[in-house]
């Protein structure tokens, strides 16, 4: 299974993405649109990137009763991106029904995974908040265990979760891992973060790396860079 660089696009309007996608003349990194571009500009976002040559993961993060994720898997998934994904806790029943939803009138679908604890949140804050008793990766390995069993491709994870995830399901279940930083990086509002060369070694398959690049002097050096750590 090969290993790639995801860079979150977290910009807030389509001239800024596109700016920062000019770096890349060569390189046609896979790119992360999520809430914040998504609904600043609208479905089209979706389709100029991908018109541009890059593969697309957008990260909406789905979670509703399964009848209103099916419907709107099925509006997104016509947009052409790569991958889609829902929140785990909305249930093993609502997550079967993203996958169905998903799948286009030619029979193809998008890569469908699952969240399982966002990399921002601490396990003392899993524990107190959302009244989960047990361990982040035994919370996490279940999560992904659901996701697996309704038919998802595999999960967004904490890297340091991410050999727990292939012990569970398989080394062909994807690990989906942001929190990666290069080594003395600020970690901002992660919690959960390793190095690209850490979040290799554990088995993580794709890393999503945002501010790192994107707020790099030079955004291309910055994206080889995690590709050497990470996939070289």
């Amino acid at each position: 299974m090969g290993k790639d660089v995801i860079i979150a696009c977290d910009f807030a309007s389509k001239e800024q993405t596109l700016d920062f996608l000019k770096n890349f003349t060569l390189e046609k990194p896979y790119v992360k649109i999520g809430m914040e571009l998504f609904f600043a500009e609208g479905p089209d976002i979706v389709r100029i990137i991908k018109d541009l040559g890059h593969k697309v993961f957008l990260d909406l993060k789905l979670c509703d009763i399964p009848n209103t994720v099916k419907n709107a898997m099925r509006s997104l998934s016509v947009l052409g991106a790569d991958m889609l994904n829902v929140h785990a806790f909305g249930t093993v029943d609502m997550m079967k029904a993203a996958v169905e939803g998903a799948v286009r009138a030619d029979g193809s679908r998008p890569k469908i995974i699952a969240v399982t604890l966002l990399t921002s949140v601490s396990e003392e804050t899993v524990n107190k908040e959302l009244m989960i008793n047990s361990s982040m990766e035994k919370a996490v390995a279940q999560y992904a265990a659901n996701a697996k069993s309704a038919g998802m491709d595999g999960v967004v994870c904490s890297p340091l979760e991410a050999a727990k995830v292939k012990k569970e399901c398989g080394n062909e279940f994807l690990t989906v891992t942001p929190g990666v930083r290069f080594a003395l990086s600020d970690a901002q509002d992660q919690k959960r973060v390793t190095t690209p060369d850490d979040a290799k070694a554990l088995g993580s398959d794709y890393i999503v790396m945002g501010r790192p690049i994107t707020k790099a002097a030079n955004p291309l050096q910055a994206y080889r860079r995690a590709l050497n750590e990470f996939v070289d």
